[in-house]
């Protein structure tokens, strides 16, 4: 799977200034664990991921940075991972699946990135509950409609909204992204916008061009 601006925001969001240990789930090539690397020098990451072949190219990728110490990669499936790792997180991302299972993509490696027969966004809340320290917050980044019904499944076990940006591509469009961060203990949702673009070019906003700033090499 490409570099794409899903992984790039959450990448760049995710609170990660107070956490010692970050867990990726479905880390692909390793994007986003190695955007944590980057923006906390202090940071412990474990990234999970169920494709072989893509553990593979995330390890290379990791061993290949200036953070390889810092970052491990599992590849097993999260259910399996996280029932015999004893290992805590401050801090899980995810940039999950999130179509429902329909027309085959060409390959099983998409089929399992893209579609959520491989990973439901139930067995992932699952998973991570097992895996976050009681403080700890779990964030995701998806598309604005699914990530409506994931909040009001996750609130409804037990889950409570820390942190929600709804994602337009400019602030005349429809909301078409969310990142949405969860905790297990009670704290006043803080809501905002974001927009990507000016209203009138393909110029990015400076709001996004501060977020995404340490990542690319335009900015």
């Amino acid at each position: 799977m490409k570099v794409g601006t899903d992984g790039v925001l959450l990448g760049a969001w995710a609170p990660v200034q107070q956490a010692k240990r970050a867990l990726d789930i479905g880390c692909g090539s390793g994007l986003i664990a190695l955007m944590l690397a980057q923006r906390n020098s202090q940071l412990l990451i474990d990234a999970v991921e169920l494709d072989n072949a893509a553990a593979e190219q995330a390890q290379e990728n990791f061993t290949e940075s200036k953070w390889a110490g810092r970052l491990r990669v599992f590849a097993q499936d999260i259910v399996e991972f996280s029932a015999i790792n004893p290992q805590q997180y401050d801090l899980i991302v995810s940039n999950p699946p999130y179509f429902e299972p329909s027309v085959s993509c060409s390959t099983e490696q998409r089929d399992q990135a893209r579609y959520t027969a491989t990973l439901t966004h139930e067995t992932l809340l699952d998973c991570a509950k097992q895996c976050l320290v009681a403080d700890g917050v779990l964030c995701l980044v998806l598309p604005y409609e699914v990530g409506e019904k994931v909040e009001i499944m996750a609130n409804k076990e037990g889950w409570f909204t820390a942190y929600r940006i709804n994602i337009q591509d400019k602030s005349t469009t429809a909301f078409h992204r969310m990142l949405l961060g969860l905790k297990l203990t009670f704290v006043e949702p803080n809501v905002s916008t974001l927009a990507l673009k000016e209203v009138d070019s393909q110029v990015y906003t400076e709001d996004f061009q501060q977020l995404i700033r340490e990542f690319y090499l335009k900015y």
